[in-house]
């Protein structure tokens, strides 16, 4: 009886409790807002709510994750302790902690692997032994600490993902979100770019209470009165880094025009796309560029010639068009070594060649360099991750993408042959094909000490493709045929 009259809607009892409720949380927002500024104070109430969302749902948990990555990649914690994390730290340890809890709380049984999830285990161990070979000679700060334990924390996210994406919906869901936060990206950095300068400066001189420089944040091409001077960078700060986290989400959405069993509709993917491009475009990163036509390639090789013809179409037209010329002819240099930031590269490649002829087994760590004359900054990723850790760690890095591309392509006809999974593993195999690309012009896919966002999204799609394999592997039923 008493139950009964409490849960009634017209108890007073129950007003009178939804009255206080209200009242209070009222009072703590108006605190908050007295205390901080009502941008932060909303900020804090919405990032709790995201907080406790992240912590009751392991896939939405992700979602999160991506979207961080997405919008505010650099973003730390508003407030100051001995190590600020970033709102990609708080993310990734949230999705990492609900997992962990499911695990000690008997929700998730019986992991699930694949016979890559050795070579990624000891990928990670072999990069811990390198930087612990590395403290030898140069000492052990919090930051580089923290660098180290990001960089090994997103790698497990890999085995994780294998383990929790556990039917084609899931990953599916989880290409929908990559897809939208992707394109949700791209709008941004179209839209900067657009703006007026001082006004886009002014907008993202407002991201500092998240840790973002203050300041000539905008950048420029070295050509003053070129046309389109302007580089969109977005939220991303390196116009580079942005570019190269457009190409793999341009790449793992082109599938999804021509399938005959699309993730979402066509019209809505061709859209997504034209945003992801037109915002790689206006970057002005000519290895990302490349390395999208890299993945395009990878795509129509394996299953959709005509894209060859849509490409080729499309280089044509960029030759007559006004406003390509002088990309064009940038790239043209680029190619051919000419300009000035290409020969920069050269004195980079140098100098890593020279570091890792002194260190050429475990390279120096992740801590700093033993020799005065020696530094640790290339842009090439293979360089970069043989720097920190010889031909030993370049070679498991080799060994653990090439086993991942060996496991899928062992079972390609099953995974074809899967309507569900076909075109979702065909995005992401393209993605990871342009990382791979992209490596030999940047380094931010293996930069642990100022890019652990593009890094953790290169292994959300190495996990996800890996998990969309097993599931095609392990089918014991027959394979779709659609609907």
């Amino acid at each position: 009886m008493f139950s009964t009259q409490f849960s009634s809607p017209d108890n007073p009892r129950n007003a009178a409790l939804v009255g206080a409720a209200i009242g209070i949380l009222g009072g703590v927002l108006a605190l908050l807002i007295v205390l901080l500024e009502p941008v932060m104070a909303f900020g804090l109430v919405i990032g709790l709510a995201v907080g406790l969302y992240v912590l009751t749902d392991l896939h939405g948990a992700l979602y999160v994750m991506i979207g961080v990555i997405a919008l505010l990649p650099f973003g730390t914690l508003p407030f100051e302790i001995a190590v600020t994390p970033t709102l990609l730290d708080a993310a990734l340890g949230g999705f990492l902690l609900v997992y962990a809890m499911q695990w000690m709380t008997g929700q998730r049984r019986l992991f699930r692997a694949t016979p890559v999830t050795p070579l990624v285990l000891g990928f990670i161990l072999l990069m811990i032994f390198a930087f612990l070979m590395g403290l030898r000679h140069a000492p052990m700060t919090p930051r580089v600490l923290r660098n180290v334990l990001e960089m090994v924390l997103s790698l497990l996210l890999i085995p994780v993902l294998v383990d929790v994406m556990r039917d084609a919906q899931h990953i599916r869901r989880a290409v929908v979100a990559l897809a939208l936060w992707g394109a949700a990206a791209a709008v941004v950095g179209i839209v900067l770019w657009l703006l007026p300068d001082f006004t886009a400066e002014s907008i993202l001189n407002r991201l500092g209470r998240l840790g973002y420089p203050v300041g000539g944040v905008i950048r420029y091409r070295q050509t003053s009165g070129a046309i389109l001077n302007e580089r969109a960078i977005g939220t991303w700060v390196d116009p580079n880094a942005f570019g190269g986290f457009l190409l793999m989400l341009g790449a793992l959405i082109v599938p999804q025009i021509f399938t005959p069993r699309p993730i979402m509709r066509r019209p809505l993917a061709a859209a997504l796309f034209g945003l992801i491009a037109v915002a790689l475009f206006l970057t002005d990163s000519r290895g990302s560029m490349l390395s999208l036509g890299a993945a395009l390639a990878f795509i129509a090789v394996l299953r959709y010639p005509k894209l060859l013809l849509i490409m080729l179409l499309v280089v044509i037209i960029a030759f007559f068009l006004p406003f390509t010329q002088r990309y064009i002819d940038k790239l043209a240099a680029g190619l051919s070594g000419e300009d000035v930031e290409t020969q920069m590269r050269f004195g980079e490649y140098r100098d890593a060649l020279r570091l890792i002829g002194r260190h050429p087994v475990i390279g120096v760590g992740f801590s700093g360099t033993p020799e005065i004359d020696l530094y640790l900054g290339v842009a090439n990723t293979y360089l970069t991750i043989a720097s920190h850790a010889g031909f030993v760690g370049l070679a498991a890095y080799l060994l653990m993408f090439g086993g991942a591309f060996a496991y899928s392509f062992r079972h390609l006809r099953r995974i074809q042959a899967d309507l569900d999974l076909s075109d979702v593993w065909l995005g992401l195999a393209a993605a990871l094909a342009g990382a791979l690309v992209g490596g030999m012009f940047d380094h931010f896919y293996f930069k642990i000490d100022q890019f652990h966002a593009p890094m953790t999204i290169v292994w959300i799609l190495f996990g996800l493709m890996l998990a969309a394999t097993r599931l095609a592997a392990d089918s014991s039923t027959p394979a779709r045929t659609g609907e």
